[in-house]
């Protein structure tokens, strides 16, 4: 029989499993959590690399933002996409417009103080159109890198595309001018017609008195500018009128559209030197006057005329037996008290030097004297450089029948004689003439050539009347004198003739005086052989 007594906890614990021990595992990271930890890492990659990777960051001031934008426009080196627009904005004097472009890594060292960036869009300028790929491209920003070693990222954009790239060979010069004329950023160089640079920029100088150029020449062309180089506007079309004539001048067609400038490197005696960086150029407004500031040696001589100067200009030049030796530097006019009249002055430029190159001598100019010269009859005179236009110019030549002469010094100036010119002397011959002619009296001659004139209208008279008298008598018997000597010629025809009496008579008299001919010769050598003949007669030798 089943007790009925209830169980006592120890009983009940009695009756259960024992516990057994289980140790637990560590926790471990489920395959779920490898997708977000790779990505993190690649991220943290991707994010330190493109650190890592990033380009320079740089600003660019321009004028405007026209054809910029953010994200789109790109800036190109040699038409090779450096970089990109990152961002527009205006400066805080709100004077410029700010470009921020990040560039790629490997153009850090393009970052230059000297580098230059410009805006490229469709330009038409003076006779070239550049930036027609941009017209379905879009504008990009260009750069140019300088030759600088100093570091920069912050740039002023210009505004105008550079004329030369930075890396094209050849070299700068600077050129000194009165005024720029019809010159440009752009304009052509001329060396012997055949272009070989541009110019690059011009500029006023600090004083405003004159404007500095600079122009490139390029490689190999460079090295033909030395110290004695001279320059020159060849711009449009040089037309002169002077005592040579007409003269007409130009380079070229672009020349004449875009303006230039020329230059030529006369022969010098000692070596050529290359001009340095600093050396400043003369910009002449011919090539005539170039030429002549080459000389470095100079003379001036005043003239005095008694005569005109109309159609003599300063610049005109002086010409010796046919050489230009100089030029006109002024013209003006002078009291002489001695004579109470004026003299016209004219001061000349002389360049001894052109005496060397035209003989070979480069001590010549030394050895020559003024007074030397004068003395053996050197004269300036005035003459007509054309009969067209009236211009003169003063001519230095030798007159050996001249009046003796002496060279004067007065008010620090070295007076030349001179002599009448050529018109002048032609004016003095017609006014001796005229003088000479109204001396003569032509009332007299004329009543007397009146009288003379009637007379001989009275004889003509006279004869016309012996002529008509003549006509109605003479005639006549002249046509039967002409009839008669008809007759007489033609007796004389038939009585020349071969077979006629008196041709038969003349030759049978020939033949007569033919045989007593031969008899006197026959006797004449008898006589000679026998001259005692004479005396004794022909007759037989004993």
């Amino acid at each position: 029989m089943s007790s009925d007594k209830p169980e006592t906890p120890a009983e009940a614990d009695d009756d259960l499993p024992l516990a057994v021990p289980v140790k637990r595992r560590r926790w471990s990271p489920s395959l779920v959590w490898l997708i977000p930890v790779l990505a993190a890492v690649i991220g943290g990659w991707l994010a330190v690399n493109a650190v890592l990777s990033r380009g320079p960051t740089i600003t660019i001031a321009f004028q405007n933002a026209e054809g910029l934008e953010a994200g789109k426009t790109r800036i190109k080196y040699k038409d090779v996409e450096i970089g990109e627009v990152k961002a527009v904005s205006v400066s805080p004097d709100r004077q410029a417009i700010l470009v921020t472009a990040e560039l790629s890594k490997n153009v850090d060292d393009y970052l230059v103080a000297d580098s230059r960036f410009w805006v490229v869009r469709p330009r038409i300028s003076g006779g070239s159109v550049s930036g027609l790929g941009t017209v379905l491209g879009g504008s990009y920003i260009g750069m140019d890198v300088g030759k600088s070693k100093e570091r920069r990222t912050e740039f002023k954009g210009l505004e105008v595309p550079p004329i030369i790239n930075a890396d094209l060979p050849g070299k700068m010069f600077v050129l000194r001018s009165d005024n720029l004329g019809s010159l440009n950023a752009g304009s052509p160089v001329y060396f012997r017609r055949v272009p070989v640079g541009q110019v690059v920029g011009y500029e006023l100088d600090p004083a405003g008195s004159a404007v500095k150029l600079s122009v490139f020449v390029n490689a190999p062309y460079d090295h033909f500018v030395t110290v004695n180089s001279r320059f020159w506007h060849a711009s449009g079309i040089d037309v002169a009128i002077g005592a040579n004539g007409l003269s007409v001048n130009t380079q070229s067609l672009a020349a004449i559209a875009l303006g230039g400038i020329a230059f030529e490197t006369p022969l010098s005696d000692g070596p050529d030197k290359t001009p340095d960086a600093k050396y400043l150029f003369l910009l002449n407004e011919t090539r005539e006057k170039a030429l002549q500031n080459r000389d470095r040696e100079t003379q001036s001589f005043r003239l005095k005329f008694r005569q005109s100067v109309r159609g003599l200009t300063v610049g005109a030049p002086v010409d010796f037996r046919g050489i230009t030796f100089g030029e006109v530097t002024a013209i003006g006019i002078e009291y002489a008290a001695d004579r109470k009249d004026f003299d016209m002055t004219v001061d000349i430029r002389t360049y001894p030097s052109r005496l060397n190159t035209l003989s070979g001598d480069h001590r010549l100019s030394a050895k020559i004297s003024v007074e030397s010269l004068v003395r053996n009859g050197l004269r300036a005179q005035l003459r007509s450089g054309s009969l067209i236009t009236g211009q003169l110019y003063v001519a230095l030549d030798f007159f050996p029948e001249a009046k003796p002469a002496k060279v004067v010094m007065r008010n620090g100036m070295t007076e030349l004689p001179t002599l009448p010119g050529d018109l002048e002397e032609l004016q003095r011959v017609l006014q001796r003439i005229a003088r000479r002619l109204d001396k003569v009296p032509f009332d007299s001659i004329g009543e007397e050539l009146n009288q003379s004139l009637k007379s001989l209208h009275q004889t003509l008279d006279g004869m016309r009347k012996l002529s008509e008298n003549m006509d109605g008598k003479v005639l006549p018997q002249a046509v039967k004198t002409l009839e008669d000597l008809q007759k007489t010629l033609e007796s004389t025809r038939q009585t020349m003739r071969v077979d006629s009496p008196l041709q038969q008579d003349v030759r049978a008299a020939a033949q007569e005086v033919s045989e007593t001919a031969r008899s006197f010769r026959a006797l004449a050598d008898y006589l000679d052989r026998h001259p005692e003949a004479l005396i004794r007669g022909k007759g037989d030798k004993k």
